[in-house]
C-alpha cells in the first residue's frame, strides 16, 4: 500500500474520532447512531495509523506529500 494521506488529513481524522469518543462517553450520542459513528471512528483511527485511505485509491487522490 502506497501512502495517500498527509499529516493534516491524519490529524483531522484522529480529532474526529476523539470527538466521537467523547460524545459517546458523555452520552450525547447513543443507540444505533452511536454504533455507526463508533465504527466510523475506528475506521478513521485505523486509516490514520497506516496512512492509507482505501476510498482515495480508486479516484487516485492523495493528500500525502513526499519528503524531498
Amino acid at each position: 500500500m502506497k501512502k495517500n494521506m498527509g499529516n493534516l488529513d491524519r490529524g483531522l481524522r484522529i480529532g474526529a474520532a476523539v470527538i466521537i469518543g467523547i460524545l459517546y462517553a458523555t452520552h450525547v450520542i447513543n443507540g444505533t447512531f452511536a454504533i455507526i459513528l463508533g465504527i466510523l471512528a475506528l475506521v478513521f483511527i485505523a486509516t490514520s495509523f497506516i496512512s492509507f485511505c482505501p476510498l482515495y485509491a480508486p479516484f487516485k487522490l492523495s493528500t500525502y506529500r513526499a519528503k524531498k
